[in-house]
């Protein structure tokens, strides 16, 4: 991307507001924009487009800081909106803070050709009539760059979708490559998911990326699958209204915003039990690995096996260790480590096998309490899914990562899930390769969450590590786990004493 030009034509107002969310969706803390143009040009309507999409808040007051020369906005990404006109020397940018400003947020320039080259590797948007309407010229440092494209691809996308003048909204970007908006279109409410094919991830073992490693989802095409399977299953994941399976995108039905917690924040035993009898069912199921997606095209559900759960594994001693023990694991601790983990993934494969969801816990499970049945569960976030040990679901629902579950809330998740899968259901198997699948999860997320804050600079996902180290030691509990918890309690990585 590097030299490119994106340009737009804006025939109207609302197109330049429409420039204006397509830009405020992708900005990230230590985005630049500079908006460059003559008198009239539009740079001050699009900068209000840009803050009150960030905002998400179309009516909100936007005024010119012409006098003030600068006001700053609380809004999805803290923004300041800088006017530079009327400024008497660069040196006044040091006193009005704009270095500051684009350390921890976005920071929007106009003429900022007054401050004589001192603002660098900012994304330029340079406004010049054309016709009865204006164009608007996009150029700036590569990474950017590379966001602004998909964004002006998504709006394309949307426009093919019958859909051109949909309202934009940053929603979330999770714990991976994935982000997702909110699509407003008239009265309808609409989820774009934004999820291009990985590329270019570096080899970490034999050759293969951790992604390939892990059985991750290398494109969108597998949520597709997913998705087709499970609504011919009669389950209530969400219908795909459009797709562009090369690019990434797929507009998708909004299946609402019901939370499995109540407005005290307690879990609802109700809704875990649901989500319980849900997964019975699904176990109870045969599933095809072999999951069309469109045009001949096959997904192949990945086994969950022995080299995905070691990669997983072992992000506990690669980034945990180091952050909480204070040093990395020596490497006759991780000699033993892999050495207990490869007898419990014997078990694991051993064990009865389903499709897996993978993380089948409350942010991906929407609650309806206007539905029936099953109809009451949106299911989301199953991109991922792989073919394993069925009991592997259970243990993300039971022992929820966001969510506190007290034990005894576990149990009765767990006892229900047991109750529906029938007399002939052999719970000693289930209980073990459940406790393996808890200690599995929990030690992987460990690691996990401190790869998103060391790497991804994600600090938010630190505040879910004294409840995974309980969940951790709940799971250990059980006979099969003896030696592991030994061996955690005697190489210093999972200390007594927290609840």
């Amino acid at each position: 991307m590097a030299g490119c030009v994106l340009e737009r034509h804006l025939p109207d107002e609302q197109a330049t507001n429409r420039l204006g969310e397509d830009i405020a969706v992708v900005l990230k803390a230590g985005d630049v924009v500079a908006l460059r143009g003559d008198l009239g040009a539009g740079k001050t309507t699009l900068a209000r487009a840009i803050i009150r999409s960030l905002a998400d808040d179309p009516a909100l007051e936007v005024p010119s800081p012409t006098f003030t020369l600068v006001q700053a906005y609380e809004t999805r990404i803290q923004v300041h909106h800088f006017d530079l006109y009327r400024l008497g020397s660069p040196e006044e940018l040091e006193e009005l803070g704009l270095d500051e400003a684009a350390a921890s947020g976005v920071g929007l320039i106009e003429w900022p050709e007054r401050a004589e080259g001192r603002i660098t590797g900012a994304i330029n948007v340079a406004l010049r009539e054309q016709g009865d309407g204006r164009v608007a010229e996009v150029s700036g440092p590569d990474a950017p760059m590379k966001r602004l494209a998909q964004s002006f691809a998504i709006r394309e996308f949307l426009g093919s979708a019958g859909r051109p003048d949909a309202r934009r909204a940053f929603l979330l970007g999770d714990a991976s490559i994935r982000a997702y908006e909110t699509i407003t279109d008239g009265g309808e409410k609409l989820i774009l998911m934004n999820a291009p094919e990985r590329r270019d991830e570096p080899v970490v073992r034999d050759g293969l990326p951790y992604s390939h490693i892990a059985r991750l989802a290398q494109s969108v095409s597998a949520f597709v699958a997913v998705d087709l399977a499970l609504r011919e299953a009669g389950l209530a994941a969400p219908e795909i209204l459009a797709q562009d399976l090369a690019r990434g995108l797929l507009l998708i039905e909004h299946l609402g915003s019901g939370s499995f917690l109540g407005q005290d924040g307690i879990p609802v035993v109700e809704r875990y039990c649901a989500a319980a009898e849900l997964l019975a069912f699904i176990h109870q199921k045969p599933w095809n690995r072999e999951m069309p997606v469109t045009g001949g095209i096959t997904h192949h559900l990945p086994p969950y096996d022995r080299q995905a759960f070691g990669i997983e594994t072992e992000l506990m001693l690669d980034w945990y260790v180091p952050f909480a023990v204070g040093r990395p694991a020596s490497a006759a601790e991780r000699g033993e480590f892999l050495a207990c983990w490869s007898t419990l993934f014997d078990r694991l494969e051993k064990a009865e096998q389903s499709i897996v969801l993978r993380d089948f816990h409350s942010p991906n499970i929407i609650w309806r309490d206007d539905r029936k049945g099953f109809d009451r569960l949106g299911i989301i976030d199953f991109q991922d899914a792989v073919f394993g040990p069925a009991a592997y679901d259970v243990a993300s629902l039971a022992l929820d990562a966001r969510v506190t579950i007290p034990p005894d809330l576990e149990r009765v998740i767990l006892d229900t899930y047991c109750a529906a899968r029938g007399a002939g259901f052999n719970r000693e198997a289930f209980e073990e390769t459940y406790a393996i699948a808890t200690a599995q999860r929990n030690s992987k997320l460990l690691g996990t969450f401190v790869r998103l804050d060391r790497r991804d600079g994600k600090p938010a996902y630190l505040k879910h590590l004294p409840r995974i180290r309980n969940y951790l030691r709940r799971s250990l509990h059980h006979p099969a786990l003896t030696g592991l918890g030994a061996f955690y309690q005697r190489a210093g990585f999972l200390p007594e004493g927290e609840e």
